[in-house]
Order: structure tokens, then C-alpha cells, then sequence
């Protein structure tokens, strides 16, 4: 499409080596980069060299070395950066937020957006699984920075009677202030031994968490990087 190449020209030129060009080519650059200028009433010429479509030494220009890889690859890049941005909305959090009391444990609740999914683990020092599921959604919190990922230990919840012991650790799942799942003794839905990709694949069967973010794109390795 005349939009995509128009873009990919421009991403070309702007990569351009200005210090090494000739005094032609860097004229050529200085046009093409300033193609929406206004110009008078009087300034026929220049707005007629302005409109004017591409010669061949600007196309000899954009084509030279080929389209070298290198620079199409950062023109990928910076393309799927640019849809990511556009399709990301809301707050992003990354972290596993520790909650003291209960009115932070409601305020988490009932003061995010109605789009934010807000996953809080209750749980205590010493009981088994609980540290492992704060690992996992420590990992989880990063991969899913959309996603509010929160803990509280049962005794800070002013309603520790309702946490025992034998129902830790427990994970509760909000949207829109509305409980969605209510996971007692979660860790017993994995083995003695579990990671983030299991909490991971035990919530998607659930179908509680979004897709996954992109990986990052500025180091220039777009392999998408395990969970573990």
C-alpha cells in the first residue's frame, strides 16, 4: 500500500549516514524529509519541486545497497513497537503489590477500572505454597503488566477468621469489583514442587488472564522469552 512504502521511504531516509553523503544527496534528504511544508501563493517552483513525483536519483538514493537488512529489520521493529503502543491501554502495574490492611485489600478492589483484571493471593508465613505462589506471581506480574497482581497476608485482611489455615494459600480474581473465581488451597491444584508457567496455565484454562505482552524490542531479539 502507497501508505506503507510512503512510511518505509521515510523510516530509509531518516536511517541515512547524513555526514558521509554528498552535498546532492544531502539536498535530496533535506526536500524529502520536509514534504508538508507551506509554501506562497508566489513560490510556484518550489511547490511544483515539493509535489513533484519521485525522480530516479531519489529512487537510486532510497534503493542503494539494496534495502540493506539491517535497516528493515529496525523498520520492523519500530512497526510492531507502534502497534503494541496503539493496542496497550490502560494502567500497567508489573509488580506483585503487598497490601497492609483491609481498606487497601477493598480500595485495590473497587477503585480500578472495570477493564482491569485484579488477582489477589491471601496468604501466610509458613504455609506451604504460599511462597512458592508469590514467586510465581511475582514472574506472572512482569509478563502481564495489565493485570493487577496483589498479596495480603490473611491476618492483615481484618477478616482472618475467614482464611484459616487449611484454606491457604487462596487466590481471588476481581474485574469491575466483581469476584470472578475464589481459589482455596490453590497450591493443591499443583505438585509439591510448581513454577509460574503452571499458576500461569491453571489461570488461562480459566481464561482469566489477557494475552501476553510482546516481548521487548530494543535489543533486537524478538524470541519470545520463557516464563519460568
Amino acid at each position: 500500500p502507497k501508505g506503507v512504502i510512503n512510511d518505509w521511504r521515510k523510516f530509509k531516509l531518516e536511517s541515512e549516514d547524513r555526514d558521509s553523503l554528498p552535498l546532492s544527496k544531502k539536498e535530496i534528504l533535506r526536500q524529502m524529509s520536509s514534504p508538508h511544508r507551506s509554501f506562497s501563493k508566489d513560490d510556484k517552483d518550489t511547490r511544483e519541486r515539493f509535489c513533484r513525483k519521485m525522480s530516479m536519483q531519489e529512487y537510486e538514493l532510497i534503493q542503494d545497497e539494496k534495502e540493506d537488512e539491517s535497516c528493515l529489520q529496525k523498520y520492523r521493529k519500530r512497526c510492531m513497537q507502534d502497534m503494541h503502543q496503539r493496542l496497550s491501554f490502560g494502567p500497567k502495574y508489573g509488580y506483585l503489590c503487598e497490601l497492609q490492611n483491609g481498606e487497601q485489600f477493598l480500595e485495590a478492589i473497587e477503585k480500578e477500572r472495570k477493564t482491569t483484571t485484579v488477582i489477589v493471593h491471601i496468604y501466610e508465613d509458613g504455609i506451604k505454597g504460599c511462597d512458592a505462589l508469590n514467586s510465581s506471581l511475582t514472574c506472572l506480574a512482569a509478563e502481564y503488566a495489565t493485570v493487577k497482581f496483589c498479596k495480603i497476608k490473611a491476618s492483615d485482611t481484618g477478616a482472618g477468621d475467614r482464611f484459616s489455615d487449611e484454606v491457604l494459600p487462596t487466590l481471588l480474581v476481581y474485574k469491575g469489583g466483581e469476584l470472578l473465581s475464589n481459589f482455596i488451597s490453590v497450591s493443591e491444584q499443583f505438585n509439591d514442587e510448581f513454577f509460574a508457567v503452571d499458576v500461569e496455565s491453571f489461570l488461562n484454562e480459566y481464561g482469566l488472564l489477557p494475552e501476553r505482552e510482546l516481548p521487548a524490542l530494543g535489543n533486537g531479539n524478538t524470541d519470545e522469552q520463557d516464563v519460568e
